[in-house]
C-alpha cells in the first residue's frame, strides 16, 4: 500500500465517510462493561450468521475466500493470527511494515490469486467473479458498491458466492445502514477487532484458538490498566508523517476518534485530538499542533523505510512547545492502532512511552 493509494482512497471516499467513518469518530470513548472471557465450542455446520442485516448460511469452513482491499490489513492479519491463511485464495490487502515484525513476510506469502485494483482502489468484479470464490471479505460496507466498479453483495448471491463485511464497518459506505450498525460503528473500540478475530473463529471452526487469543489480549490490556490506574494521564498525540497527502496543508495525519482513543485511553493517556471527525482532522493547521498539549509523541509508521527517530525529531523541531520536545518523549507503531489483530502491542507501547515499563 503506498501512501498515493491511501490519498486517493482518502478523497474517493469522502462523501462516505460523512455518514460512515467519520460518524465513527464524533463521540468520545463509549464506557462499557468489563467483557466476559470469550469461550468456544467446535461449530456445528450448518452455521448460520448475521452480517449487516443479511443471514449467511456456511455448510462448511470455507476454503476460497478473496480479502478485498479498502486499504485495510485488518482482515488478512486476522486469517493469519487464526492459522486460516490457507483459506485465503486471493488477498489485495498489503502494508509493508507492522508491530509484529514477522507480519510483513507473512502477508507477502499469501496468495494474491493475480488480482489489481482499479482506480477507486478496490478490486473489479469481474475479477473477484472470475476466481470462483466461496466467500468474499471486505473491511468495509462501501467496498461492495458497484459505484466503484466492486461487486456486489446481491451479485455475489445470484452466484452462489457468500460475502461478509467487517462486523463494525457494516455502516462505513452504507448510508442506509440500520440504527444498531451506524452505533456500532461510532462505538468502534479494540474489542471491534476482537469481535472481529471471534466471527471468523466461529465460520472457520477455530473459535478455541480465537477465544484463547483475544482472552489473553484482554487479560494483556487489563494488566496494563492496572498498572497505569492512578498516574496523572498523559497527553498523547499520534502522527503519521508519511500519511500526509491526506490533508490539505501536507502536515502529518492525526489520528483521532474510535479506536485510536480507546488504544490511548487504556494506556493510561488522553488524546488532544479526541472524538475529531476525520474532515476535522484533516484540517488540523500547524497553529492548532502548536497549540495543542503533548506530552508524549507517538509516530506512526507507514512505509517500510521510514525512521521513526528522525520522524520523531523532525515534528520535535517544528514544536518546541511541546513538553515531548522537551523531553524527546516518542514512540512508534504502525499497524497496531488500525483495527486488527495488534492492538494490544499498540496499548503496551503507548503505556510504557507514557508512564514506564514499570
Amino acid at each position: 500500500m503506498t501512501i498515493y493509494r491511501l490519498a486517493a482512497l482518502f478523497a474517493a471516499t469522502a462523501l462516505t465517510a460523512a455518514c460512515g467513518q467519520a460518524a465513527s469518530t464524533t463521540a468520545s470513548p463509549v464506557k462499557r462493561p468489563a467483557p466476559v472471557s470469550a469461550t468456544a465450542a467446535p461449530t456445528a455446520y450448518p452455521l448460520t450468521i448475521e452480517n449487516c442485516g443479511r443471514k449467511l448460511t456456511f455448510d462448511q469452513a470455507p476454503s476460497r475466500v478473496v480479502l478485498l482491499n479498502g486499504t485495510s490489513v485488518a482482515e488478512v492479519e486476522s486469517f493469519i493470527t487464526l492459522g486460516i491463511g490457507d483459506k485465503i485464495l486471493a488477498n489485495s490487502q498489503s502494508y509493508g511494515v507492522s508491530d509484529d515484525p514477522a507480519m510483513p513476510a507473512k502477508v507477502k506469502a499469501v496468495p494474491t490469486g493475480g488480482l489489481t485494483v482499479n482506480q477507486n482502489f478496490e478490486v473489479p468484479r469481474e475479477q473477484v467473479l472470475a476466481l470462483k470464490p466461496d466467500l468474499v471479505v471486505s473491511t468495509w460496507a462501501g467496498g461492495f458498491d458497484e459505484k466503484i466498479g466492486s461487486v456486489t453483495r446481491d451479485q455475489l448471491d445470484t452466484a452462489g458466492v457468500r460475502s461478509f463485511v467487517t462486523p463494525v464497518n457494516c455502516a462505513f459506505g452504507d448510508p442506509a445502514a440500520r440504527p444498531e450498525d451506524q452505533e456500532r460503528l461510532k462505538g468502534q473500540s479494540i474489542e471491534s477487532s476482537f469481535e472481529l478475530l471471534l466471527q471468523l473463529g466461529q465460520i472457520f471452526d477455530v473459535q478455541q484458538r480465537a477465544a484463547d487469543y483475544v482472552n489473553q489480549a484482554r487479560q494483556k490490556i487489563d494488566a496494563i490498566a492496572k498498572r497505569v490506574a492512578g498516574k496523572p494521564q498523559k497527553n498523547v498525540l499520534v502522527a503519521y508523517p508519511g500519511m500526509s497527502a491526506m490533508n490539505s496543508n501536507g502536515l502529518p495525519a492525526v489520528f483521532g476518534g474510535g479506536i485510536y482513543d480507546d488504544i490511548i485511553t487504556r494506556a493510561g493517556g488522553t488524546n488532544p485530538f479526541a472524538g475529531k471527525s476525520t474532515a476535522e482532522l484533516a484540517e488540523i493547521n500547524a497553529e492548532a499542533l502548536a497549540s495543542a498539549t503533548v506530552d508524549v509523541l507517538v509516530i506512526g509508521l507507514f512505509q517500510p523505510n521510514e525512521n521513526a527517530e528522525r520522524l520523531a525529531d523532525d515534528l520535535f523541531r517544528k514544536f518546541p512547545q511541546w513538553q515531548a520536545s522537551k523531553t524527546k518523549k516518542f514512540t512508534s507503531v504502525s499497524d497496531g492502532f488500525y483495527l486488527g489483530p495488534l492492538n494490544t502491542v499498540a496499548v503496551e507501547k503507548v503505556a510504557d512511552a507514557a508512564h514506564g515499563k514499570n
